[in-house]
């Protein structure tokens, strides 16, 4: 019996995962090789049809997995996606705005566009080996373009690709690099502010 449902689950490492049936029983184990067309990855959230079967230890499982063209994309997940875009596009509209008025150089501006173009191409091609089963980006190489600037490029493409938007560690990271570029390039603008940190941290001693 082909039955439908979606993958909850997925360890891109080892892989296999579970999928949740859409008739709301207990979660199914698939392996990578159940799935029938592995041209594109599993992910999570992803909607698939499969057939219900045992494995040769009696064990229910998954096999014949399909997966769907399209994720179950939840409300949450949308507002995320909105207001992570809007980040990056509101920086760069900083960055104009810093420009125009001689805050900061021109070049700043080609800097961080040019990073966030790069970045994003990185990403889009990490994201078709992922599903392709290619050799792939060390995820050090996308903190590195993130931290030197090309962040707003990587925040676009982990919403708009799906790609290295779930993982927590890695998300973890990839924020600590913005934190850490977004101060240097204050910094930058304005060398006073880390007198102003010096004397903020001065005066909080106990």
């Amino acid at each position: 019996m082909i039955k439908q449902g979606k993958i909850t689950s997925w360890n891109e490492d080892k892989g296999y995962g579970f999928i949740t049936p859409s008739s709301g029983e207990g979660q199914v184990f698939a392996h990578i090789k159940a799935f029938k067309y592995q041209a594109r990855r599993p992910e999570v959230n992803r909607l698939v049809t499969y057939i219900l079967t045992t494995d040769k230890q009696g064990r229910i499982c998954a096999a014949e997995v399909t997966m769907s063209a399209a994720a179950v994309v939840k409300k949450d997940d949308q507002g995320n996606w909105v207001s992570a875009n809007a980040y990056a596009v509101l920086f760069l509209v900083l960055m104009v705005f810093f420009c125009i008025f001689g805050i900061a150089p021109f070049w700043s501006f080609v800097v961080y566009f040019a990073m966030s173009l790069i970045t994003y191409i990185f990403y889009y091609f990490d994201k078709s080996a992922a599903q392709k089963g290619e050799w792939r980006t060390q995820e050090s190489t996308l903190h590195l373009l993130a931290l030197f600037g090309g962040w707003p490029g990587a925040l676009v493409a982990q919403q708009r690709l799906r790609h290295k938007s779930i993982k927590r560690s890695f998300r973890v990271v990839f924020w600590i690099t913005v934190v850490l570029n977004s101060c240097a390039f204050i910094i930058f603008i304005n060398p006073s502010a880390v007198e102003i940190l010096k004397s903020l941290i001065t005066n909080n001693k106990w």
